[in-house]
This record gives structure tokens, sequence and C-alpha cells, in this order.
């Protein structure tokens, strides 16, 4: 049996966001257990759930490549772009919760940590978040309900 680039990368990047979440976990624990309000930074928390679903998504994305129509290549670009918008938005939560940044990166004025963050940029990544997620997961999704297998409506 083998399966394709992209199903192979969804799932290894499952278990990656799977073990990012339980580590951040830990690190959200020993936070709440030091804090005398028994709370982590919010962008532990976070991070720590973003994690955990990101993670169940790479496992949808996989079937969805799997069972996808499209061409292998494209639904490995597809996949890697998708997935690489997951990871930086973990790892923008996570260096906001190192950098003991303010507990709402949108509000302004907006910050990485201390340090100030261009209004526009912060807008820029945000519509590249969102046209990248939605747009490789729909390309995933119609490769897959294209496929007889999953004709479930006749």
């Amino acid at each position: 049996m083998s399966i394709s680039a992209a199903t192979s990368f969804a799932i290894f990047s499952a278990g990656v966001f799977l073990l990012t979440g339980l580590f951040s976990g830990l690190w959200k624990f020993i936070q709440m257990w030091r804090s005398p309000q028994g709370l982590a930074h919010p962008y532990v928390d976070i991070a720590h759930r973003a994690s955990l679903l990101y993670g169940f998504a790479c496992i949808t994305l996989a079937a969805l490549a799997h069972f996808s129509v499209y061409s292998p290549r494209g639904n490995l670009i597809a996949m890697v772009i998708t997935i690489l918008f997951f990871a930086l938005a973990v790892m923008g939560y996570l260096l906001q919760a190192a950098l003991n940044g303010p507990d709402n990166q949108l509000r302004q004025p907006h910050k990485l940590g201390k340090h100030p963050m261009p209004r526009a940029g912060l807008m820029a990544f945000m519509v590249a978040l969102i046209l990248c997620e939605v747009g490789g997961t729909l390309y995933l999704f119609l490769g897959a309900v294209q496929n007889p297998l999953i004709q479930f409506w006749s």
C-alpha cells in the first residue's frame, strides 16, 4: 500500500502538532501552577488548543488528499501551503507567549512581545493566512468530493 506525498506530509504534520499541543500543555500547566490566579499566559493557552486542533485538522486534510482526484503535485502544494500557515499561526502564538506579549495581538497598538508591529503588516499576514488556509482546504475538499467513491448524493 502506498500513500501520496500530500497524505504523508499531513500525517507527519498531525504528529508534530499533537506533540506541540502536548508540550505547550505542559508549559500551560506549569504557568497555571505557579500563578496565584491559576492562569497561564493567554497565548500559551491559545497555542496549546490551536496545536491540538490543527493536529486533527491535518488528519482530515490527509483523508481529503487521499481521496482527491486532483494531481498529486497539486494536492501536495495545497497541503504544504495550508499546513505552513497552520504552523505560522502556532509559532506566532508561542512567540507572543515566550516574549510575554499582550493578551490580544489584534488590539491596538499591535505588539510582538513589547515591540510594536505595523498594522498593515499584521493585516497582510491575516489576509494571507485566511486565503491560504481556506483556499488549500477548499482545493483538497473539492478534489475529494469529485471522487466517485464519495458520491453520497446519488
